[in-house]
């Protein structure tokens, strides 16, 4: 029941960002200290590499995106100052189209995961707390890829938690949970959201048992006892992260739209494989 109401609150959140007033605020302190380095880059930077899954560490994977990250924009002392007291500068996209893509990339992070299928090979519970535990993750991997897209990344992702935040909300209220409860619940979802996004930080800036002590931390709530669990998370992330980081840019700030790797599958190198080209009879 708790999983279905993103369709029906949509309206409602783009309604809620459409208001002048949600427009001045500075929503939720979020994603502000979010590393711009992506796994793909800093595991060959790593000193130890046996600690390294081979996965992560060959020579194929640092060439999957050659284009160089986007250098921090140069602006005006005005808009710096506007952007101190809270407001947001002049982007390089549409305000609209970027709060858009960030509501369909949310979107993309709760309607286009298989979460049963996270909670039988997890062992989690099918609860409220174990499907947000899920999305935050994938919201994290998101926020880490924007953030490399400078100002218009890091507006983007103050409305993809927005998006969360405000879909959370929608969820417990649909559960019959009373106000006094979801406020306390709501407190406790964010100090869990901010610990876990500095932790995975960490985590995929470090080798995979920093990684994994992370997982065990956040999503698995100190109750892992399987090794083999967060071995699979961590193939997860690691393979996630550089995917995401091979998807252009642009494209997401004006389309939000993010496909995920499946939790299990047989080759995850598949992802290093470049498409080759294909000819009709005419060698053409």
């Amino acid at each position: 029941m708790y999983r279905r109401p993103l369709q029906s609150v949509v309206r409602q959140v783009l309604n809620a960002s459409a208001s002048r007033a949600v427009l001045g605020k500075a929503i939720e302190q979020d994603a502000c200290h979010i590393r711009v380095s992506v796994a793909c880059r800093m595991t060959a930077n790593v000193p130890n590499h046996s600690q390294c899954r081979a996965l992560h560490s060959t020579r194929e994977l640092c060439m999957i995106k050659e284009t160089p990250q986007a250098t921090e924009e140069e602006v005006g002392a005005f808009t710096k100052l506007i952007e101190a007291m809270g407001f947001t500068g002049p982007l390089k996209y549409n305000k609209w189209k970027i709060k858009i893509a960030a509501l369909r990339m949310y979107t993309c992070c709760v309607e286009r995961i298989n979460y049963d299928e996270f909670f039988e090979k997890c062992s989690l519970p099918d609860t409220l707390n174990s499907w947000f535990l899920v999305a935050q993750l994938h919201v994290w991997m998101c926020l880490v890829r924007m953030r490399q897209e400078g100002r218009a990344g890091k507006y983007m992702c103050r409305y993809i938690v927005h998006s969360m935040w405000e879909d959370v909300e929608q969820r417990s209220k649909i559960m019959g949970i009373d106000a006094i409860q979801r406020k306390e619940s709501m407190k406790v979802m964010t100090e869990t959201f901010y610990a876990a996004i500095f932790g995975y930080d960490e985590g995929i800036l470090s080798d995979d048992c920093v990684l994994a002590a992370a997982l065990w931390r956040n999503l698995f709530n100190r109750q892992c006892e399987d090794p083999r669990q967060l071995e699979l998370m961590v193939e997860y992330v690691r393979k996630q992260m550089q995917f995401i980081d091979a998807l252009d840019g642009e494209d997401l700030l004006l389309t939000g739209e993010v496909k995920w790797r499946p939790l299990v599958e047989e080759n995850a190198q598949s992802i290093l494989k470049v498409a080759t080209l294909t000819y009709n009879d005419t060698g053409l």
